[in-house]
């Protein structure tokens, strides 16, 4: 089948507050949209097929349905979304492209519904770049793969580049107010709102609805929790809090020059009880690494750990010698108290599916690499009734692209990691730390481990045993897997790892009980860290 033709913009404007105007033929949105009109019909006339434009960037495509008619074409393009049942957000920063994809009518209904795709290119000039407020910034470009719309936070003028982000982090470093009562969140570097962060923000929103919650995020496509207000980073407003909030509460390091002024209480949840060595304990660690992890760990004044093991980890990973507070996880309270069967209707799964979540950890020397089992084959194999969500690491979220296929949901992208333990049955990882949360539910895990030997001797190292301590079976090739799994209620498989399961959770979840966010708030309360 030969492909459509190049699709050509005759005028491309950019609808700030989703008003269309009469002349572009368009129909109205309910919020900011490029409007592309153009003469001639593309692909023969679109007989027998329908079309849509279609904008491509990272791990989502925004789209609109191209309408012809005798005088060429026109096509309304929203740039808001509702992703995994949010409200409508901006979308992500990134290098977007625009393309014509026709699909074309099955001539009968068991037909196969192929699809084309073609580049589109402008016969007009494109719009100067633009600011849309508190949505995103758009720049566009004509390159070899068609038009590119470049899509950024949206930074005013007087906050974009390195001179005016100077200018604010000395205003930053300068002030001398008193702190105010507020919180300031971030997780993962404001990539979501999720993880100890998420679960701490909700129990303050019911026990101090007074407080003013702040969340840093990398932009406006990141949902907030309700009643939250979202600053984006490097905004004047987001020096400003990060720079008097009484409580901060991070789950990674704090990053451009932080500098804690009195009066101010930095509460590092961080992300995971670890198997892989981290900080300072990894090997071949450089000495400007060594310095900044030093750096980081004065920077904090309470470490939240999930079990004692943690922080003997923390005490020589970060030579972490302050307040740890080993209160469980609080991400780990919706396991106990969460809605499983609401969790797999939002994400559009039967209740008689056998849910797989695939959650491998990140490769230091490949890290937009995520599907290391093949995951569309791997669920193929398995056959009917098995659904697989596959869930990259958080530094796999930006930079990778997401898998697709029969029975695959690519839930990377999906805010909070402990709703979809609780949406699945089985999980099924590697080395990441999703195996010390998972076993919270009581639920099979199963370890695919192909680069185990590369994983644990040359890329990261361990700091115990994998194969003696496992809870389940470790396995490295995907036949097996697809055994375990086919097999992950047998009284044969469950008597083998029993034992190691209990002794797993009595070492690693000896606090998850579905309270630590509670103990969490009532500490920090009893302590004066938030009024």
């Amino acid at each position: 089948m030969s492909a459509p033709e190049a699709l050509t913009i005759d005028r491309l404007l950019v609808d700030v507050g989703g008003d269309a105007s009469a002349d572009t033929a368009s129909t109205t949105t309910t919020g900011p949209a490029l409007l592309l009109t153009g003469s001639g019909i593309p692909g023969g006339g679109l007989r027998g097929s329908s079309a849509e434009v279609v904008l491509t960037g990272p791990r989502m495509s925004l789209r609109a349905p191209l309408v012809a008619d005798v005088s060429g074409w026109h096509a309304t393009l929203p740039l808001m979304s509702s992703r995994w049942g949010s409200v409508p957000l901006a979308p992500a920063s990134g290098r977007y492209v625009l393309s014509l994809v026709t699909v074309h009518a099955p001539t009968t209904l068991s037909s196969a519904v192929p699809s084309d795709d073609a580049v589109v290119s402008a016969n007009a000039d494109l719009p100067e770049p633009i600011l849309i407020e508190n949505v995103c910034a758009l720049a566009f470009e004509v390159a070899e793969d068609g038009i590119v719309v470049e899509i950024s936070a949206p930074l005013t003028d007087d906050e974009r580049g390195l001179e005016n982000q100077a200018r604010l982090e000395a205003g930053y470093r300068a002030a001398r107010g008193p702190v105010i009562d507020a919180v300031f969140f971030e997780s993962f570097y404001g990539q979501n709102a999720s993880c100890n962060p998420l679960a701490i923000d909700r129990e303050l929103a019911a026990t101090r609805p007074e407080l003013e919650r702040y969340w840093s995020v990398i932009d406006a496509s990141v949902a907030v929790p309700p009643g939250a207000i979202a600053i984006v980073e490097g905004s004047a407003e987001w020096w400003r809090v990060r720079g008097s909030a009484r409580l901060i509460v991070v789950n990674d390091w704090l990053r451009k020059r932080f500098q804690r002024r009195s009066g101010q209480t930095v509460l590092q949840t961080w992300h995971g009880t670890p198997l892989k060595k981290i900080a300072l304990d990894r090997s071949g660690l450089r000495p400007r690494a060594a310095a900044a992890t030093l750096l980081e760990r004065f920077r904090w004044n309470i470490l939240l750990s999930q079990n004692p093991y943690t922080t003997r980890v923390f005490r020589t990973a970060y030579a972490f010698l302050f307040g740890a507070w080993e209160e469980g996880y609080p991400r780990n309270d919706v396991l106990v108290h969460g809605d499983a069967a609401a969790l797999r209707k939002r994400l559009g799964i039967a209740p008689e599916s056998t849910v797989i979540l695939y959650a491998p950890t990140w490769r230091d020397d490949r890290p937009g690499d995520v599907d290391q089992l093949s995951v569309a084959e791997f669920t193929a194999s398995l056959g009917e009734g098995y659904v697989t969500l596959i869930r990259g690491h958080s530094r796999s979220m930006r930079p990778g692209k997401s898998v697709s296929g029969g029975n695959i949901i690519d839930v990377t992208t999906y805010p909070d990691i402990s709703e979809l333990f609780l949406a699945s049955d089985v999980l099924v990882t590697d080395y990441s730390s999703v195996m010390f949360d998972y076993t919270v539910t009581g639920k099979p895990l199963f370890f695919f481990t192909p680069d185990l030997a590369n994983y644990r001797d040359e890329l990261r190292g361990f700091y115990f045993d994998l194969l003696a301590a496992a809870p389940g079976p470790v396995v490295s090739a995907a036949d097996d897997l697809a055994r375990v799994i086919r097999s992950a209620h047998s009284d044969e498989q469950h008597a083998e790892f029993a034992d190691r399961y209990a002794d797993w959770r009595a070492r690693f979840n000896p606090r998850d009980d579905g309270n630590a966010a509670k103990r969490v708030v009532e500490r920090l309360i009893r302590s004066g860290r938030i009024h």
